[in-house]
């Protein structure tokens, strides 16, 4: 994947990074918003999070460059943001190294934190899995040519320039201590090949457990 916009802002660093984008935000937040509504969403983002095994909770921009130093270009994790008003970094292993990207929290959706006048055109999304997994399978379509030509013309666009990074997403770093389970893998897979869990053969509870993370990353 790459992100792609302006002055992102970094989190535990002194550089701004851009990142790209290709498709406009299209959710529409309503004037009048029940603060509950915030509790569920973030509720079932963490809970997604510690599921997904590439969430590191509380740990420091030093140590998430520490995990990532030696990982492929591309490599990933979630962690706590250092800034009082964020809740969630993503760090990722840039071809300049590691770098931190905050993300931004407004009314029930995520996205990645920029001081561009471009950030209103940011994609939204209702849980930071989702978020993430929409860029790594950007990612994984480029690089395998199948974008679309409206799409794959913003990819041609997305050279660098001056201090921009491209952001690519492509391999989770799991946390030592919460590895996912065999159970777990496996839904990865069927969540990665199934089009709806519902449409499948399967027992009550099994279809739920799928639902419970209906992601693939």
């Amino acid at each position: 994947m790459v992100a792609r916009e302006r002055n992102l802002q970094s989190d535990g660093g002194n550089r701004q990074q851009t990142v790209s984008h290709h498709q406009p935000c299209t959710c529409l937040v309503s004037h009048m918003w029940d603060p509950s509504t915030d509790l569920l969403h973030i509720s079932n983002t963490f809970q997604q999070l510690h599921t997904s095994g590439w969430y590191w909770g509380a740990i420091s921009a030093a140590e998430a460059k520490i995990a990532l130093q030696d990982a492929y270009e591309g490599t990933f994790l979630v962690r706590d943001s250092s800034h009082p008003h964020y809740m969630l970094t993503l760090s990722v292993k840039t071809c300049f190294g590691p770098t931190s990207v905050r993300i931004e929290y407004n009314c029930g959706l995520f996205r990645l934190d920029s001081s561009s006048p471009a950030l209103s055109s940011l994609l939204s999304f209702p849980s930071v899995p989702s978020l993430v997994q929409h860029y790594v399978s950007n990612g994984q379509r480029q690089g395998e040519g199948e974008l679309e030509e409206d799409e794959a013309k913003s990819w041609e666009s997305m050279t660098p320039k001056g201090d921009a990074v491209f952001l690519k997403l492509r391999y989770p770093l799991h946390k030592p201590q919460a590895f996912p389970s065999l159970q777990h893998l496996t839904r990865l897979v069927i969540n990665r090949h199934a089009p709806s869990p519902t449409q499948l053969p399967l027992p009550g509870p099994l279809v739920l457990f799928l639902q419970e993370y209906p992601f693939y990353i």
